[in-house]
C-alpha cells in the first residue's frame, strides 16, 4: 500500500486541474478545436478563389472601357456638334452633320473607291487559298515558300507604301522592267486617275495575302489526315479532294476572311495615304474623314463620317452573317 505524501492526493484519486487549466477548460467548453477559425478561413479562401478571375478581368475591362468605349461615346457626342477641334464651346446641331454626309457628293462618293479594294480582296483570297492548298501537301521547300508568302504582312504599312512608291514612280523599278520587254511609254501608275486605284489595290493584295494564307493554311492542317487517306483509296485526285474535303472544312475561315475583306476595303488608309495622299481620285473614306477633321477643322462632321462608317461595317457584317450563317462542319 503506497503512502501518499502529506498534503498530496492519493495515487488512485482523479487528477485535479489547476486554476488556469480549469479556466481554459470552461472557456473552451462546447467548442470543437479550430471550429470557427477554420470555417472563417475556408470561407475566406473560397471568397478569394471566386474573386480572383474577376480581378484579372477588371484590368482588361477597365482598359477596354477607357480606350475603346469612352472614346466611342465621345465620338457620338462630337458628331452632333459643330466643334472645330480647338474651341472649348461645342454647339449642338443635331443631325445636320449626318444629313451633310449623305447629301454632299464630295463626301459619300469616295465610297466608290472602296470597290477597287473590295475586288482586290477577292483576288487576294483566291491567291492565298491556292497557295495554302498546295503547300498543305508534301511540297519541296514548303517552309521557304510559306515564309516568303507571309513575310509582306510583317512589314510596316508605311514601309510598304514607300517601297511601292518608288516602284510605281515614273522611271522607277516597274518602268525599268517593262522597258526590258519593249514597253517604251508606260502609263502613269499613280498619276492617272483611271489607273491609280488599281495600282494601290494591287499593293494591298501584295501586303495582305500573307494573312489570309496563314488563316487558310492553319484551317487546312486542322483537317484529319485520315480523310485524305480515305480519299486516296477511293481514287480521288487533288482537285476532288479540295472540293470534297478542304473547301467544306475551312468554310468558317473563308467566311471570316470575307468579313475582314469587307471591313478592310471600307477602311483602307495606310497605302493610299502614304503613296498619293488621296490625290488623283484615290482618297478613301478614312482619308476623307481625316482631311475633314484636321485640314478643314470640322471635327463634328468628321465624327459623323466615322459613325456612318462604323454603322455601314456593322450592317454589312450582319447581312453577311445572315446570308452565310456559321454552320457546323462535320466531315466525318
Amino acid at each position: 500500500m503506497a503512502i501518499a505524501a502529506p498534503g498530496s492526493a492519493p495515487a488512485d484519486a482523479p487528477a485535479v486541474l489547476s486554476a488556469p487549466a480549469r479556466s481554459r477548460r470552461v472557456r473552451g467548453s462546447g467548442r470543437a478545436p479550430g471550429g470557427d477559425g477554420g470555417a472563417r478561413g475556408t470561407a475566406r479562401r473560397t471568397f478569394l478563389q471566386k474573386l480572383t478571375p474577376w480581378l484579372f478581368l477588371a484590368g482588361a475591362v477597365a482598359l477596354l472601357l477607357l480606350f475603346t468605349y469612352w472614346p466611342a461615346v465621345n465620338l457620338f457626342y462630337y458628331s452632333i456638334t459643330d466643334w472645330d477641334g480647338i474651341d472649348l464651346t461645342k454647339n449642338i446641331v443635331g443631325l445636320d452633320n449626318y444629313i451633310q454626309v449623305f447629301t454632299d457628293p464630295r463626301i459619300f462618293s469616295v465610297f466608290w473607291v472602296s470597290l477597287y479594294y473590295f475586288v482586290a480582296s477577292f483576288v487576294q483570297m483566291a491567291i492565298a487559298l491556292y497557295f495554302a492548298a498546295i503547300l498543305s501537301f508534301s511540297t519541296r521547300f514548303s517552309n521557304l515558300f510559306r515564309g516568303i508568302l507571309f513575310f509582306p504582312y510583317l512589314i510596316n504599312g508605311v514601309a510598304v507604301g514607300f517601297v511601292f512608291l518608288y516602284l510605281f514612280q515614273p522611271g522607277g523599278t516597274l518602268d525599268t522592267v517593262l522597258a526590258w520587254f519593249g514597253v517604251a511609254d508606260p502609263p502613269q501608275w499613280l498619276g492617272n486617275p483611271d489607273i491609280v486605284n488599281w495600282s494601290l489595290a494591287g499593293t494591298s493584295v501584295w501586303r495582305y495575302t500573307g494573312l489570309n494564307f496563314v488563316l487558310f493554311l492553319g484551317a487546312i492542317q486542322s483537317i484529319p489526315h485520315e480523310l485524305y487517306e480515305a480519299a486516296d483509296l477511293d481514287g480521288a485526285n487533288k482537285w476532288q479532294q479540295f472540293w470534297a474535303i478542304i473547301f467544306p472544312g475551312i468554310r468558317r475561315i473563308i467566311g471570316l476572311s470575307f468579313i475582314l475583306a469587307i471591313a478592310g476595303s471600307l477602311s483602307v488608309f495606310e497605302v493610299p495615304f502614304i503613296m498619293t495622299g488621296g490625290a488623283n481620285g484615290s482618297a478613301t473614306f478614312v482619308i476623307q474623314t481625316l482631311q475633314t477633321a484636321f485640314s478643314f477643322r470640322q471635327v463634328g462632321l468628321a465624327s459623323a463620317m466615322a459613325v456612318v462608317l462604323l454603322a455601314i461595317v456593322l450592317v454589312v457584317t450582319w447581312i453577311q452573317r445572315q446570308v452565310f450563317p456559321d454552320e457546323k462542319v462535320d466531315l466525318t
